[in-house]
């Protein structure tokens, strides 16, 4: 049993070491945890905008392939989409193999 002079010391040591704890075992595996966070945001904002400049270059290049008139604009705005769709149908099927 310790003597009740030691009792601050030994408070003293439990409140560092439970600083201690907190830190290795919370703050530095959430420290990780964002890096790879920030790697898959940024990852999925670049395939975002890939995939959104692909179906807009479909788009453009159905506008300059079909001839001119406004239902030509309406069928290369349906095929972009389907196509977009396909695509991201695609993705979906293989992700879940």
């Amino acid at each position: 049993m310790p003597d009740p002079q030691e009792i601050p010391q030994i408070a003293g040591e439990l409140v560092e070491m439970s600083r201690e704890y907190l830190r290795q075992e919370t703050l530095e595996p959430a420290k990780r945890l964002g890096k790879h966070a920030a790697m898959g945001i940024g990852g999925a904002v670049a395939l975002s905008l890939g995939g959104f400049l692909l179906a807009w270059g479909l788009y453009n290049l159905l506008k300059v392939v079909l001839p001119e008139g406004v239902w030509y604009v309406v069928l290369s705005r349906f095929l972009t989409a389907l196509g977009a769709g396909g695509a991201a149908g695609v993705v979906i099927w293989r992700m879940q193999k």
